[in-house]
C-alpha cells in the first residue's frame, strides 16, 4: 500500500486519529496519533519523537544513558503496508513505525530496524524466514484492588470454550478483520487462561501482527469489562502465560522449506539441526530478549511445561527447543522448531531478531547440537548426575542472571548494536533492582496492568 491509498482508505473510512505504533525496549506498545488531515504529510515526515523514550523503562523510569536524554529527537516514520482500520474503534486506525534519525536513516536503538537487519542477514544466505508467535493470555475480573480470573474451567473443557464466548468471538471477528488469520483456540490450563493462535507470516509481518494481537485482545476485554492480560504469571498460583515463537526457514522464492528433510531424524534437516544449535550456544543470553521481565523468571521452572534447561526434544514440551511433529500431507509445509522460553512481556522484533541471530550463528559455524542435548521425557526425571553427565545446564534463574548472560554473549550483542544493548540493558537492569526492593503483589499488580 502507497501513501496516497494510505490517506484514501483512512478518508473514506471516516478515521479521525492515526496511531504510530512502536514497541520499546521494556516490551511496551506505546505511539503518537495524526490527525487526518495531517497524515498525508507526516507518514512521509513522521512524528517527533524524543530519544529519551528508548531509555524509559516499562515503569516509565527514565535511564541515565548517554545521548537518550533530554536533547535530541528521533522521527516515528510509519510502514504504510501495515495500515490497518481498528474494528474495535471505529474512527481510529494504526501502522507499525520505525525510529528514524533526523537525517532520514533508521535509528540504531530502533528495534523494528534491528529485525530487519536479522531478516536481511538471512535473505543474503538465500533464505526467507516464516514466523508465528503463539500467545497464552489471562481473563479477569476486578476483585476488590487486585484481579480473580474470570472462571475456573479446566484446560481444553467444552465449558471453558462458551464461558467467555462473547468476548473471545469478538477477538476473532476483529482479528480477521486486521488480516490476521485465526486458526485455534482453546482455554488454557490456568483459570481464564486463553489461548488463540494465529497463522505464520514473514518474519517482519509476524512481529507486526503480535503487536495489533496485543492490542486488539487488551482493548477488546476492556469493552466487555473484562482485563486481558499477558503477563507471564500473572497470577501465582496458575499456570503462566508463555509465547512461544515458532519459526522456519525457506528458500528464496518461499517455495520449499529447508528444515524438512523426509530422511532426516524427526523429520528436520541438517540445517534445522543447525539452528538449534545456534539457539542453544547461545540460549542463556537469548532469553534476555524473549522473557525479559522479572515476572518472566516465575514461569520459567521445572516441571512447569515452559523449560528450564538448556535442551531440545521431538514433541517434548519441556525442552526450551521443541522439533513438533508434521501434519498428515503436509509435512513440508509444517515442519518448524518452537522457542518455549519466550513471553509476551518481551519486544518481538528483539524476540525474534534474537532468536533469527543465533539460529544463523548456528548456521554458519555448522553448530550441531550433542545427542546429550537431545531429550524425550522431563530433564527432571533423570537419574541424579544425568544432567550433568550430558552436559545440560540450566536457564538463567533471574533476569540479573538472564542480563548478565546477554552482556557475555558477543554474537547477540554485536547483532544489537553498541547503541541498542546499552539501553536494553540498562533498562532491564533498572527494572530488576526496582523489583527486588518491593514485595511480589508490587511486581504482580505492575505487570498485570503493562501487558
Amino acid at each position: 500500500m502507497n501513501n496516497e491509498e494510505v490517506v484514501r482508505k483512512a478518508t473514506d473510512a471516516g478515521i479521525l486519529l492515526v496511531t504510530f505504533l512502536y514497541c520499546d525496549n521494556g516490551g511496551v506498545i506505546r505511539g503518537k496519533s495524526s490527525h487526518i488531515y495531517g497524515l498525508a504529510n507526516r507518514i512521509d515526515s513522521g512524528i517527533g519523537l524524543t530519544v529519551a523514550m528508548q531509555a524509559m523503562s516499562d515503569n516509565d523510569d527514565l535511564q541515565p544513558i548517554d545521548g537518550m536524554g533530554p536533547k535530541g529527537e528521533i522521527r516515528l516514520v510509519p510502514d504504510p503496508n501495515t495500515f490497518t482500520l481498528l474494528p474495535y474503534a471505529p474512527k481510529r486506525a494504526v501502522m507499525m513505525a520505525d525510529m528514524h534519525t533526523l537525517d532520514r536513516k533508521p535509528w540504531a536503538a530502533c528495534p523494528r530496524d534491528f529485525l530487519k537487519k536479522q531478516i536481511d542477514r538471512a535473505g543474503k544466505m538465500g533464505l526467507n524466514i516464516q514466523a508465528a508467535f503463539e500467545p497464552e493470555w489471562s481473563l479477569a475480573r476486578r476483585d476488590g484492588d487486585g484481579f480473580a480470573p474470570i472462571d475456573e474451567s479446566l484446560c481444553f473443557s467444552g465449558v471453558g470454550m462458551t464461558e467467555s464466548m462473547a468476548v473471545i468471538d469478538d477477538i476473532v471477528v476483529a482479528l480477521d478483520a486486521q488480516g490476521l488469520q485465526v486458526e485455534q483456540y482453546y482455554p488454557e490450563l490456568g483459570h481464564g487462561q486463553q489461548e488463540l493462535t494465529i497463522g505464520h507470516a514473514d518474519a517482519l509481518r509476524a512481529a507486526d501482527n503480535h503487536i495489533v494481537y496485543r492490542e486488539t485482545v487488551r482493548n477488546i476485554a476492556r469493552q466487555h469489562d473484562l482485563y486481558a492480560s499477558f503477563a507471564p504469571k500473572p497470577f501465582p498460583d496458575q499456570s503462566g502465560n508463555g509465547c512461544h515463537i515458532h519459526i522456519s526457514l525457506w528458500d528464496e522464492q518461499a517455495e520449499r522449506n529447508l528444515f524438512y528433510d523426509s530422511d532426516g531424524r524427526h523429520g528436520l534437516s541438517q540445517m534445522g539441526y543447525q539452528f538449534i544449535g545456534g539457539v542453544l550456544a547461545h540460549l542463556r543470553g537469548l532469553v534476555a530478549l524473549t522473557a525479559p521481565s522479572v515476572n518472566s523468571y516465575r514461569r520459567l521452572i521445572p516441571n512447569s511445561w515452559s523449560s528450564a534447561f538448556v535442551c531440545y526434544g521431538p514433541d517434548n514440551r519441556e525442552a526450551a527447543v521443541r522439533i513438533p511433529s508434521g501434519y498428515w500431507g503436509n509435512e513440508m509445509a509444517s515442519a518448524n522448531l518452537e522457542l518455549k522460553p519466550s513471553d509476551s512481556s518481551a519486544n518481538p522484533y528483539l524476540a525474534l531478531g534474537g532468536l533469527i541471530s543465533a539460529g544463523l550463528d548456528g548456521i554458519t559455524n555448522n553448530t550441531i547440537p550433542s545427542l546429550d542435548l537431545e531429550i524425550d521425557v522431563d530433564p527432571t526425571t533423570l537419574p541424579d548426575g544425568e544432567l550433568q553427565r550430558r552436559g545440560i545446564v540450566n536457564l538463567p534463574r533471574s533476569l540479573d542472571e538472564a542480563v548478565r548472560a546477554l552482556e557475555e554473549d558477543v554474537t547477540l550483542m554485536e547483532s544489537l548494536g553498541p547503541t541498542l544493548s546499552e539501553a536494553y540493558l540498562a533498562i532491564r537492569r533498572a527494572d530488576a533492582k526496582l523489583f527486588s526492593e518491593n514485595d511480589q503483589s508490587f511486581e504482580i499488580r505492575r505487570h498485570f496492568n503493562k501487558f
